[in-house]
């Protein structure tokens, strides 16, 4: 059906649709559709006026980046710098030109469409739509697009833009050695990633961060699941009183923001802080332990701290499904003789899994980005992996270090893409192997 319409488009249209193509809007100004056609007109005349005003001059300089350094000159006396070009700015504003050609072409096409439709109403003998009825049916019978518009806009604009700023520089010289200016140096980066040598990356130093990252993720996200669902459940029994007591007592240490908790136990946990003070002072040890300057120590440290502050979060969702369980599917098996492990095993775990996939791929793609807790209570210490990363670092806070530290913006892009691409495999494949996406109508 839509080839078919196509068809129509390519082969129907008159000559006002066809340069429509050009001159965005002008099949709407032949149609008497004034306000549509000028809004098409006024779109590319500002398309225009920036690409050639502002864009053209960096769109030129992106297969160089820039070549022309800053200099200096003597006039009468006193030195006068020359401003050379910006890599940076070259590769922001190169990109945004190519979203700004895409965006032409797109209008282009929308320009051409909408001429078509009012070509083929009046030659039914109907009278084009104004501006108000293509308004009201936006949000009627295609209300998808007048909802969605914003959102992806600001998906477009806020990440799809920033990410592929990103992903470009990892294919630059983008470091504190080139600053400035700098060049296209292709799948270079990738090489020192995966190289033996190297003073800030190698392919030893990403493979222990790597694993680390994922261990990390897997304990942080299923200890907080099963020790958060084991406390919703006690606090859920029929026999406990003072549920609302308990629930509360679990939500303080949500009302306190994170980074509040997390540096204040960075101070208690150091080697002169008050746990360590407080254990000598009692006796139960004879020297500070070390929480944090130990490697074992250290990773389990961040793990048990991450409990404290994430089991909270578990508590209130396993309650909201637990409350909303099919009082039915406890009463079939109840019938059927089950004891209360068989109504746990065979109801309660396989409903919290099917309702609760999707969150936990969620938490686990946060925990694999979870800078707070990492930075914040260890810093990535103790003893260093290598020049740049830490027993505790994560794949994200070791991009962080790579940029703001040691601003080899071009390895932290690299890090960043090969983050996303480990992400993306694992919750694929995960959700696309859970029962919530194969078995969709299972508890219906």
């Amino acid at each position: 059906m839509e080839t078919t319409k196509n068809i129509d488009f390519w082969t129907k249209s008159d000559v006002f649709t066809r340069l429509s193509f050009i001159i965005f809007g002008l099949g709407n100004f032949v149609r008497k559709q004034f306000v549509k056609g000028l809004l098409f007109l006024a779109s590319e005349v500002a398309i225009l006026v920036y690409f050639f005003g502002t864009g053209w001059q960096y769109f030129t300089k992106l297969n160089t980046l820039g070549t022309v350094k800053q200099g200096k000159v003597k006039v009468d006396g006193f030195w006068v710098y020359t401003a050379g070009d910006n890599s940076v700015l070259i590769l922001l504003y190169g990109v945004m030109s190519i979203f700004v050609i895409v965006l032409f072409v797109l209008l282009a096409y929308l320009s051409a469409k909408s001429s078509f439709r009012a070509q083929t109403e009046v030659a039914a003998g109907e009278k084009p739509n104004t501006i108000i009825q293509d308004w009201r049916e936006i949000f009627d019978q295609r209300a998808h697009i007048g909802l969605m518009f914003l959102p992806v806009l600001g998906i477009v604009v806020f990440t799809i833009l920033p990410l592929i700023f990103m992903i470009s520089m990892a294919f630059t010289s983008y470091d504190r050695n080139h600053v400035v200016l700098f060049d296209w140096v292709g799948l270079k980066n990738f090489g020192a990633l995966f190289s033996s040598t190297g003073s800030d990356v190698t392919a030893s130093m990403f493979v222990s961060v790597l694993i680390w990252t994922l261990v990390w993720a897997f304990f942080a996200t299923f200890l907080n699941f099963f020790l958060g669902m084991f406390m919703a459940m006690i606090i859920n029994r029929k026999t406990t009183k003072f549920k609302g007591f308990w629930r509360a007592c679990f939500s303080m240490s949500i009302a306190v923001p994170q980074f509040v908790s997390l540096l204040v136990m960075h101070s208690m946990l150091r080697t002169d802080g008050a746990i360590n003070r407080l254990l000598m002072n009692w006796h139960w040890i004879s020297g500070p332990l070390p929480f944090l300057t130990d490697t074992m120590w250290a990773r389990v440290t961040v793990i048990i701290i991450n409990l404290w502050v994430g089991i909270p979060y578990t508590i209130m969702q396993i309650t909201g499904i637990l409350q909303n369980v099919p009082a039915e599917l406890y009463e079939a098996a109840e019938i059927d003789g089950a004891n209360w492990w068989q109504r746990y095993i065979n109801v309660t775990i396989p409903y919290i899994f099917f309702v609760m996939t999707p969150y936990l791929i969620t938490t686990f793609t946060a925990n694999v980005n979870n800078f707070n807790v990492i930075y914040l209570l260890s810093g990535g210490d103790p003893t260093p992996v290598g020049a740049s990363a830490g027993k505790t670092d994560l794949l994200i806070t070791w991009l962080y270090k790579l940029t703001v530290d040691k601003s080899n913006y071009n390895l932290g892009a690299v890090i960043g893409i090969m983050t996303f691409i480990v992400l993306a495999v694992v919750s694929l494949i995960t959700y696309r192997n859970s029962g919530s996406y194969k078995n969709e109508e299972r508890f219906r």
